[in-house]
């Protein structure tokens, strides 16, 4: 692999940008880069580690100069945007799918197909990388712009007959949480009851990032919601799995919760 020379690297994505609408040429002058700046030795081991898919291993300043140039444009043109992920997506490798997860996070959420992407994108995907990339930033501006969509479209993931799309549900929460200008809990609290009162055993380190998230963000309803949700389940599944979880709670939760647990014995 070549030295990266900064100023020629900016002229090649610059270049790229100018294909944005040719989704074809695109892919073509994209392979090129990737392939310029391939570390031949590593690609030579197939996949990246922890990876499913083929990968260029392409050094991370490349990929982040390919998404600054290419974001701008992609909110100004979310169609050719849409049209050019969906060619991304198609071509199967690890970095034109991290490109594809990108762009949508760049689309407009009024953007009537983004929504029907992304619930597809999120079933198929099998890469852990491009799952948390799909989760977090193709949701960016879903997520900042129109919270209100996007809880609907979490709430379809987390439906009672979707199960498959229920750790995507959870993991989508997170960064919503989490973010310091947001602080509307209860419809939070709405939509994930039915999936922590089930408890499933496989969503085990979902649930337990998603409490604790919960607990940061307000502590005292947190604590409120999951007595509520105790006294009103008669499942002990539930108490199992929340003492499974527990040691990774913060220390004041722990102590709520064997009070609770204590309690409903």
């Amino acid at each position: 692999m070549p030295a990266i020379d900064l100023a020629r690297l900016k002229k090649q994505t610059t270049q790229l940008a100018d294909l944005f609408d040719q989704p074809s040429v695109f892919l073509r002058e994209h392979r090129e880069i990737l392939d310029f700046y391939v570390n031949r030795s590593l690609r030579s081991q197939g996949v990246a580690p922890s990876s499913v898919l083929p990968t260029y291993r392409t050094p991370t300043v490349v990929l982040r100069q390919i998404e600054t140039e290419l974001g701008p444009v992609a909110e100004k043109q979310p169609i050719q945007a849409l049209e050019l992920a969906d060619a991304l997506w198609d071509e199967g490798w690890l970095e034109t799918r991290l490109l594809a997860a990108f762009l949508l996070g760049r689309i407009p959420p009024q953007e009537e197909r983004l929504l029907a992407r992304l619930t597809a994108w999120t079933q198929a995907v099998r890469d852990p990388s491009v799952r948390a990339a799909l989760l977090t930033t193709s949701l960016t501006r879903l997520r900042n712009e129109t919270p209100d969509l996007f809880l609907i479209l979490v709430k379809e993931w987390l439906h009672p007959a979707r199960q498959r799309m229920w750790s995507n549900g959870v993991q989508a929460l997170v960064p919503l949480i989490s973010s310091p200008d947001f602080d509307n809990l209860p419809p939070i609290f709405e939509i994930v009851e039915p999936i922590i009162r089930a408890a499933p055993a496989t969503l085990q380190f979902d649930l337990q990032e998603l409490i604790i998230m919960l607990y940061q963000a307000s502590p005292d309803e947190t604590t409120y919601f999951i007595q509520q949700i105790l006294k009103s389940t008669k499942s002990p599944l539930l108490a199992v799995a929340l003492r499974r979880m527990s040691p990774e709670f913060p220390a004041e939760l722990q102590v709520s919760l064997r009070e609770m647990l204590y309690r409903k014995r």
